[in-house]
């Protein structure tokens, strides 16, 4: 099993250094191990990470937060276009999550609950704002090598990457790795069926909508993540990187 936990790895010996310019991206469902893995790969190799949820669960705070309906489109692509959304390496005080900063201020924490969590998948399915955000993204990508998680990173975002990686499991394991992320962040109130439920229903949404749905690429690898520690799917992708 993927666990969340931080854990020991070991250096991967390597026969060659990867490019300078090398593009990783990694796809998946929610909960699939995305972005631990890829932080860890980043930081292997002195890679630039952009977690690419982080920007959209930003847009989804700052949209409960100026109390607009998630039907006013127009009013939600205002509020994204004059966003300032920044994104910091993770340290202790945020689990070692990427750190989050719309506007000045940081909302590490605020966009992990479980009520932007249920609003951020139709919310990123906005076409107006997935342009805004994705075009970030490439432009952040642009700066060198850098690894990149979402659900339309191989198709979408960076369809000429050299390395992409759909990484899933299960979604009883997915909703039991959310449950301890959750717990770890201090929600008490968390309850695991609620989580299999709304994981089950972000797949459907995400899987099916319009606008970039998630997808495997045609040349991306398949990861099976379900009796895998972190540390044997890290060394798996850097191998391929090398």
């Amino acid at each position: 099993m993927l666990t969340s936990e931080e854990p020991t790895l070991q250096k991967v010996k390597t026969t060659s250094s990867p490019s300078k310019t090398l593009k990783v991206a990694i796809d998946g469902p929610a909960g699939a191990g995305k972005s631990t893995v890829a932080k860890l790969i980043a930081d292997q190799l002195g890679f630039l990470y952009i977690d690419t949820g982080a920007m959209y669960r930003a847009v989804t705070w700052l949209v409960v937060q100026n109390e607009i309906s998630t039907n006013d489109e127009a009013a939600i692509i205002e509020l994204v276009r004059t966003a300032k959304i920044l994104l910091k390496p993770g340290d202790k005080t945020s689990h070692q999550l990427a750190r989050v900063f719309v506007n000045g201020k940081e909302i590490t924490k605020q966009i992990r609950t479980q009520e932007i969590t249920k609003l951020v998948s139709p919310l990123s399915a906005i076409p107006a704002v997935r342009a805004y955000l994705v075009e970030q993204q490439r432009n952040m990508a642009r700066q060198g090598a850098v690894v990149l998680d979402g659900r339309d990173i191989g198709t979408v975002v960076l369809p000429d990457a050299e390395i992409k990686i759909f990484l899933t499991a299960s979604a009883e394991v997915r909703a039991q790795r959310r449950f301890r992320e959750l717990k770890t962040l201090g929600d008490e109130s968390v309850d695991f069926d609620t989580l299999l439920k709304d994981i089950v229903e972000r797949d459907e949404r995400d899987t099916n909508r319009a606008i970039a749905p998630l997808r495997m690429a045609d040349d991306a690898v398949l990861i099976l993540t379900d009796n895998m520690k972190i540390d044997e799917v890290v060394s798996h992708i850097i191998a391929l990187c090398t």
